[in-house]
């Protein structure tokens, strides 16, 4: 009892290579017992487990241990029952995963069972009956069954007991499947006249701790003389069976003989195999064929060794054995089961991501178990092998969310067996978005017209583009790109509807101003960072009717009479004078028309509809009136027509004067009249002010310039004679051998009067008094001539 409580509650770690570690347990261990702490062998973090969303994969295996999270520890789920789960296999193991999130990883855990001596030795029959001639001589051989216990190694079958022993004793045979034969020799003749029954106890006894025992009654009749036993003609016979073999079958056919005569020559099979179930499974005729009772499996057993006895009936017998190999034929399809996957994957991810982890295996042997794993075609992904029975999808190629948002993976798993058998598994993967793709405009560029005069605000046109990310990243924003029109910024002209992209007018245009803009949008997503595009949007302004034609000639004038002179000699189509026009409008609202709306005499005029050409429709006459007066109307083709009017003014005669006379009333007509009277009152009042303003200007200004000279040369300061060197004096001293010629030029400002120098001349003489005084005075008298303002004055000596 205490070594197996201390197998239950010690828990070695055997070893952890590369993420896998190894546990031991013993079998029959309680719901909730502790296995191993698979965070601290592992080293990982209870936050990792958390996390990651740690769970575990056990394949088609019951699920016998569980994982606590909180803790890291791996538990008991269910109650382990070795014998039930490995049979006579050695050694017995679970082999689980554990299988982690973000990122993906998978750790093997190999939780070994160990037995316990939790059976008992136990015998398929409580009875068993022989009949033995005495005259079996010393030394025959009796096979017995042998005990069965599900347990192994020590806690296995380890030896039988026969009691009493007095005519028999007990003969154990190592066997290659690890097992015994057990016979049962006699050793002590036996005598039917002192004995003719006899009962023996057979007990099987383990090797476990407490020990544990099995018992069979063995019935013995003697009977009389039968002195040869059946001898099998092989001791070992071989066979093959595939494992989809029907039942009825025919395994193999076994023979003994018998040397004996009559019943006692005569010989029957049976099977003593000590296997549980091995009877049910098999069974022999009378004539020793070996036969199916019931269905093999290769993936259970490869293997099965049949022992047959031959018993004549005096008793004797021989033993044989029958070593049945059962084929493998492909009756399993792969198995394929997704440990971890991601149900997502952005498509700006690197090559080789991994997006799903998965085991495979194939319960067949040897080609029919071997496994080949391929995809679906024209898909980004790809599989590869990463270990035995493992295999991960990865990203092959670049991924584009905008080409394929959503992939189906069809995994398909193949075994080499003929016909193959295959499995599959389909995945779901979306690809996330990211910012890859800038906003497109529907169009290269947009015009749209809008009609001059306008209400601000208009709506004008609406741009439109298209971003093929998705959310966030596809949400288009319009923006008015900055720039200038005329010197003037664009937007002061139009708007744009940062959602809608709907353009606006932000005031009222005039086409005769501006006829057309353009100008850029920008379309801008709202991934991050953002991408944008441009496109260039053309404003046409249209024309409207919003002007009047404009004469301008003949000039209106509202004081004078301009009239066109017609000479009564002039024929039929004489141009007498064009009105010309314009419209500042375009198009059809810029054609004018000219109609004669009113004239002294219709029957002598007419204005051409196109030209505006006034012309004569008949000879003019003597009779016909010399003043003429045409109203004259231009009109536009808008809708609705602007018009303008004018009036022209013909005299019909050959002279001049004849006009004068004619027109003089036209002159004093109270409408011209009163404005000339006003224009010229006005006129000669103007003229009047200006005409005082600027003589009072020069007066002012010449009297400051004669006072400033005035004081110039009026100074007090002493005149003192000079004479050059030359000097010579008139009285005719001969001491002035040349003669000077000087010229004084004086203007209306002294201080920049010149003072020239001429050539010498013998006539140009200046004359000097000889007494100083006179001299003096005639130097003063000439200064004070010099000192009049304004008046030029030039100084010349001329000969006497």
């Amino acid at each position: 009892m205490k070594r197996q409580v201390a197998l239950i509650f010690c828990i070695l770690s055997l070893h952890s290579v590369v993420g896998q570690v190894s546990y031991s347990i013993p079998e029959e261990m309680a719901k909730g017992s502790l296995v191993g702490n698979i965070v601290r062998d592992l080293g990982l973090d209870v936050k990792r487990l958390q996390v990651g969303k740690a769970r575990i994969h056990t394949g088609d295996n019951t699920e016998y241990i569980q994982l606590n999270k909180e803790k890291g520890l791996l538990l008991i789920k269910e109650k382990i029952d070795r014998e039930a789960l490995c049979g006579q296999t050695t050694p017995c193991a679970l082999h689980l995963q554990i299988a982690l999130e973000n990122p993906l990883e998978i750790f093997p855990v190999t939780v070994e069972i160990t037995d316990i001596n939790d059976n008992a030795p136990i015998f398929d029959k409580q009875e068993s009956v022989f009949e033995i001639s005495e005259s079996a001589i010393i030394g025959s051989k009796f096979i017995l069954e042998k005990a069965i216990d599900p347990d192994i190694g020590l806690n296995g079958l380890q030896s039988y007991t026969l009691k009493p022993n007095d005519n028999f004793v007990l003969k154990l045979h190592s066997q290659s499947d690890g097992g015994k034969k057990i016979e049962m020799i006699l050793q002590k003749p036996l005598d039917r006249e002192k004995q003719e029954f006899t009962s023996l106890l057979l007990t099987a006894v383990d090797g476990g701790e407490p020990q544990r025992s099995g018992t069979m009654q063995i019935h013995i009749t003697v009977l009389d003389v039968n002195d040869n036993a059946p001898v099998f003609t092989q001791n070992v016979y071989k066979a093959t069976l595939k494992e989809n073999s029907v039942k009825g079958t025919v395994i193999t056919k076994v023979s003994a003989s018998d040397a004996d005569n009559g019943s006692n020559g005569e010989i029957s099979y049976g099977i003593v195999n000590s296997m549980r179930g091995m009877s049910k499974l098999f069974h022999i005729t009378e004539d020793g064929h070996l036969i199916l009772n019931g269905s093999v499996d290769h993936e259970k057993a490869k293997k099965y060794e049949v022992h047959i006895s031959a018993t004549d009936r005096g008793g004797l017998s021989d033993s044989s054995k029958v070593i049945i190999d059962v084929g493998d034929i492909n009756d399993n399809s792969p198995v394929v089961n997704i440990i971890s996957s991601s149900n997502s994957i952005g498509e700006e991810s690197p090559l080789n991501t991994v997006v799903a982890i998965m085991s495979v295996n194939d319960p067949d042997s040897d080609e029919n178990g071997k496994v080949q794993c391929a995809m679906n075609k024209n898909s980004p992904f790809s599989i590869i092998s990463t270990s035995s029975h493992f295999y991960s999808i990865v990203t092959g190629s670049a991924l584009d969310r905008e080409r394929a948002s959503e992939y189906n993976i069809t995994v398909t798993c193949s075994d080499e067996g003929v016909p193959s058998l295959s499995s599959s598994v389909t995945l779901t993967i979306q690809i996330s978005d990211m910012n890859d793709n800038a906003p497109v405009f529907d169009r290269s560029s947009y015009e749209a017209y809008i009609v001059e005069n306008n209400t601000p605000g208009f709506s004008i046109f609406t741009v439109k583009a298209t971003d093929a990310d998705w959310n966030q990243n596809a949400r288009v924003s319009y923006i008015l790109e900055d720039s200038s029109v005329n010197g003037v910024s664009v937007s002061s002209y139009v708007s744009v509807s940062a959602d809608s992209g709907v353009i606006h007018a932000v005031r009222s245009f005039d086409y005769e101003q501006i006829k057309d803009f353009q100008f850029l949008v920008k379309a801008q997503d709202g991934g991050s960072p953002p991408l944008s595009s441009n496109v260039t949007v053309k404003i046409l302004i249209q024309d409207q009717n919003d002007n009047p034609p404009q004469v301008l000639y003949p000039v209106q004038t509202g004081g004078s009479v301009v009239a066109e002179m017609v000479p009564r000699s002039a024929d039929v189509g004489y141009l007498v004078t064009k009105v010309v026009a314009v419209d500042v409008d375009s198009g059809q609202n810029a054609w004018l028309s000219y109609k004669l709306q009113k004239s002294t005499d219709r029957a002598l005029f007419e204005v051409g509809l196109q030209n505006g050409e006034i012309r004569t429709i008949r000879q003019v006459t003597d009779k016909d009136a010399v003043k003429q007066r045409l109203t004259v109307i231009v009109e536009d083709n808008g809708q609705p027509s602007r018009s303008a009017t004018v009036i022209v003014n013909v005299a019909v005669a050959d002279s001049f004067p004849e006009v004068l006379s004619e027109f003089t009333d036209f002159t004093h007509d109270k409408e011209y009249n009163d404005n000339l009277t006003f224009y010229l009152v006005l006129a000669l009042a103007v003229v009047s002010f200006l005409f005082i303003t600027c003589l009072v200007v020069i007066i002012s200004v010449k009297i400051y310039r004669w006072r400033q000279s005035r004081i110039m040369y009026h100074s007090n300061l002493p005149v003192i004679p000079y004479y050059p060197p030359r000097y010579s004096d008139t009285l005719g001293t001969g001491t002035l051998p040349h003669v000077y010629n000087y010229e004084v030029c004086r203007t209306t400002d002294s201080r920049k009067s010149d003072c020239k120098f001429g050539t010498t001349s013998r006539h140009n003489v200046l004359i000097m008094d000889p007494s100083t005084t006179g001299t003096m005075q005639r130097i003063q008298n000439e200064k004070n001539i010099l000192d009049e303002p304004d008046s030029p004055l030039e100084v010349r000596a001329r000969p006497f």
